[in-house]
């Protein structure tokens, strides 16, 4: 007897009877089975349900009369994936349905499904094809998805299609210009040489009463946020974006340059407020008055071009602490700027410095680096360096590989070095997209310390022959010999009379004696080097392997300066270009404190041209500059601009709390339009004056105006002879107790309308920009309501005298005017 099924086999069965007895009505238009459909549709959907079956197995089902109608076609059944994951039924017996009944439908099943079969095949070809085809992962994918709907990735979605060989060329490039941020930190250096101790104390005498100011809590990877500083916004008007596709085809074609796997180009963006600031700074620098700078800085603390030029006229004045500061806030400020994507660390971030906004953040890293050499944090200076040759390889706009061949050694990177010199030397004549871009093997400073570096190692490992630095230093020789004699003297390294009169090493003190560009560049360079790492090769054991080898080598010099080797002609080739040769004479003109007597190689019309500081020798591939185009349609951030009724509501109640004489400083304002007409920043222009001018003063003007007197010779009705003098007189003195002052208080923006009215839609910007406005301290209004109580009797003083004290007493450290009298 054949066992027994059990209900869930029974089930399965009254399924796979249903679905066939379906397949079969749908052929032949027939309901032959319309119970048995039911009741199996019905234990499809209610598996969980507890039924009584009999002896034989037979199942008893009772169907609902809305659940009895026709039965869904085959094609449209989604359950029918359900049956493949279950086992298959144990053979037929006599207690199931006979096997004529249970053959048919099956067949009648393969029957239909046989058409959609090719389909099916072919689709799941077409899967495989498209399998093979698209191997990148996930990330790829998603990223080229992106890249469609947003440009900004398309950068990145490249990088991800790369092939393996170029991404490993990048990985390598990018570890090799990766900062370490730890190393960045120069207090931190100085700690390891003289102590913690002698660091702090030299900062408290430095800082003094000062430091106490108030306790700042800012985050900075570039600098350390002191005390001092004003209070930081997240990015005080810069931001960072992506360049396009466009933008990246147009600069590629601009130097002629092949794309570069991995790199990501970035560029900073002014805001309508900063660029305003930047049109009011180059009218200042215009004006040639430096004092302008401290306005543009109490009305945006953080604008970049004005703290470097501050931290410039400091430098001039041999303050040098003073100077660094103000570069540590220029680096705070574009620091800000790159919070998101931008990453110092991993080598692969680019700026483009034919854009003008970009060129502040590589000046301020210059002279970072320029004044860390001055304080003996090589190791510091070195990471800066990398950091500012990272931002742009390509053309070093600013020269940072001639700081590193001497920092490199200087600070124990020397295998560093070796390694970009093996990474350049590999790909020199490949065709990884690295033609017409400046390299490290053609410049002869980096020829000589790759020389030195190898020495050094080899001395390390107890090497005594030292073949490969010495083979090294001859191809220095044979390429660039004039650095020989320059090095030589520096070093007091002795040469004889025979090498001294070897036409290769002839000093040249300018370029008044040399025929081309590219030979002057070179003798600038040779004299860098010299003066820069003289210091390393005067060693003992140095400067003796040194004149060994320039012995052993002269007879292999060709007698005139023209020679074939490698490094020469590489030199000649890229340094014969206009950016490359600017990037030279615009790392001397910013170091122009030690390079000045080197100004003689430089070009007479480069040297004659108009440099700004705050944008020395523009690049001539620039897209745009600090001239009309760009401050199209910005606003001079110093002038006068009306102010609405709120806005000059909140600023009159921070400067007069007191309400009773707001409102009767207020109608004598209002009732005097021809006094108002002076004071184009409205009343709380002509509340900020009146505080600063003596009350006799201030008497006078109010009663004239009140009396009609005779009209000012500044033409205003209603003044008195000489005010407008007076008045810029007391304005000049409260500006230059601002000057006097290191950390000036933010400016408050003047500007008003009189008191008249402003559209609608101005008082919504007034809303959202309220929390832009800065908090105004109260003013010594005791002068005021002396004076106007001439012209409302003793109510104005009467009325608020005991709120007065009260004032002076819960505000001890409020400023008070001269002519207050102290209890």
């Amino acid at each position: 007897m054949p066992p027994r099924l059990n209900k869930r086999q029974l089930r399965e069965q009254e399924e796979l009877l249903a679905l066939g007895a379906g397949q079969e009505e749908e052929t032949s238009g027939e309901d032959e089975h319309p119970t048995a459909g039911g009741a199996g549709f019905a234990a499809l959907m209610n598996e969980d349900d507890s039924d009584a079956d009999n002896q034989d197995g037979a199942v008893s089902r009772s169907v609902k009369p809305k659940k009895a109608r026709e039965p869904v076609p085959f094609g449209r059944k989604k359950k029918k994936k359900k049956t493949a994951d279950v086992a298959p039924p144990p053979p037929s017996t006599e207690a199931t349905s006979p096997p004529a009944k249970r053959t048919a439908p099956i067949e009648a099943r393969s029957a239909a499904s046989t058409p959609a079969e090719p389909f099916k095949k072919e689709k799941k070809k077409k899967q495989k094809a498209k399998g093979k085809k698209d191997d990148r992962d996930d990330l790829d994918k998603a990223l080229a998805e992106l890249s469609l709907k947003y440009p900004d990735l398309q950068q990145a979605a490249a990088a991800a299609n790369a092939s393996p060989a170029a991404r490993s060329v990048s990985s390598a490039l990018a570890s090799l210009l990766s900062v370490s941020l730890q190393h960045l930190d120069s207090e931190a250096e100085m700690r390891k040489f003289f102590g913690s101790k002698v660091i702090a104390a030299a900062k408290s005498s430095s800082a003094g009463a000062s430091s106490s100011r108030r306790t700042v809590a800012q985050r900075s990877n570039l600098t350390r946020p002191q005390p001092t500083w004003w209070p930081a916004q997240m990015r005080e008007g810069l931001s960072a974006r992506l360049l396009s596709n466009d933008e990246l085809n147009e600069m590629y074609a601009r130097h002629g340059w092949e794309p570069l796997v991995g790199e990501r180009l970035w560029s900073v963006e002014y805001s309508k407020k900063y660029r305003g600031v930047t049109l009011a700074f180059m009218r200042t620098v215009m004006s040639g008055d430096p004092e302008g700078f401290w306005q543009l800085l109490k009305f945006l603390p953080y604008h970049a071009d004005t703290l470097l030029q501050l931290s410039e006229v400091y430098f001039h004045r041999e303050e040098h602490s003073t100077a660094a500061d103000y570069i540590d806030r220029a680096l705070f400020t574009y620091e800000r700027a790159f919070v998101g994507s931008f990453n110092f660390t991993n080598g692969v971030n680019r700026l483009d410095f034919d854009q003008v906004q970009n060129r502040p953040f590589f000046l301020a890293l210059h002279r970072q680096v320029s004044d860390l050499q001055r304080r003996g944090c090589v190791r510091a200076a070195f990471e800066f360096a990398r950091l500012l040759y990272s931002l742009d390889p390509w053309t070093d706009p600013h020269g940072a590989l001639l700081h590193l061949d001497y920092l490199a050694i200087k600070a124990g990177m020397s295998q560093w070095l070796l390694d970009m010199w093996d990474f350049f030397s590999s790909k020199a004549n490949d065709s990884s997209g690295f033609g017409g871009r400046l390299r490290v093997t053609v410049l002869p400073g980096w020829v000589y310390a790759r020389a030195l570096a190898l020495f050094m190692r080899e001395e390390a490992k107890g090497d005594k022959e030292h073949t490969s630095s010495t083979n090294a230093l001859q191809d220095a020789i044979l390429a660039f010999p004039s650095i020989v004699p320059l090095l030589a003297d520096r070093a007091d390294i002795p040469l004889s009379s025979t090498i001294r009169g070897h036409g290769a090493f002839r000093i040249h003190p300018d370029a008044s004696s040399l025929s081309t560009q590219y030979t002057a560049i070179l003798h600038l360079l040779s004299h860098l080097y010299a003066q820069r790492s003289f210091s390393l090769w005067k060693i003992p054991e140095n400067s003796s392997w040194f004149a060994r080898t320039i012995n052993a080598t002269l007879p292999s010099l060709p007698p005139s300066y023209e020679t074939t080797a490698p490094g020469y002609v590489g030199f000649v080739s890229l340094f014969s270009k206009p950016a490359l040769a600017h990037s030279v004479y615009r790392h001397a003109i910013v170091l122009e404190a030690s390079c000045r007597r080197l100004f003689g190689f430089i070009p007479r019309h480069v040297t004659n041209a108009k440099h700004l500081a705050c944008d020395p020798l523009p690049p001539p591939t620039r897209v745009n500059e600090y001239d009309a185009e760009f401050f199209k349609g910005a606003e001079d951030a110093l002038a006068a601009r009306p102010r609405g009724r709120k806005a000059s509501e909140r600023a009159l109640e921070q400067l007069i709390p007191d309400p009773v004489f707001r409102r009767q400083l207020q109608a004598f304002f209002e009732a005097h339009p021809d006094f108002a007409q002076r004071f184009p920043g409205g009343i709380v222009q002509f509340a900020q004056i009146a505080a600063q001018l003596p009350e006799e003063v201030l008497e006078d003007m109010m009663i004239a105006e009140a009396g009609g007197g005779p009209p000012a010779r500044g033409g205003m009705p209603g003044g008195m002879p000489g005010e407008d003098e007076m008045l810029i007189q007391f304005m000049e003195e409260g500006e230059q107790e601002h000057r006097n002052d290191v950390h000036p208080p933010p400016l408050l923006d003047h500007g008003g309308d009189g008191g008249g009215n402003i559209d609608e839609e101005e008082e919504v910007e007034e809303e959202e920009e309220g929390s832009e406005e800065e908090d105004l301290a109260p003013l010594p209004v005791r002068l005021l309501r002396n004076v106007m109580s001439r012209f409302w009797g003793g109510n104005v003083a009467a009325e608020s005298s005991e709120e007065e004290d009260e004032e002076d007493v819960q505000r001890p450290g409020e400023l008070q005017h001269p002519d207050d009298e102290i209890d």
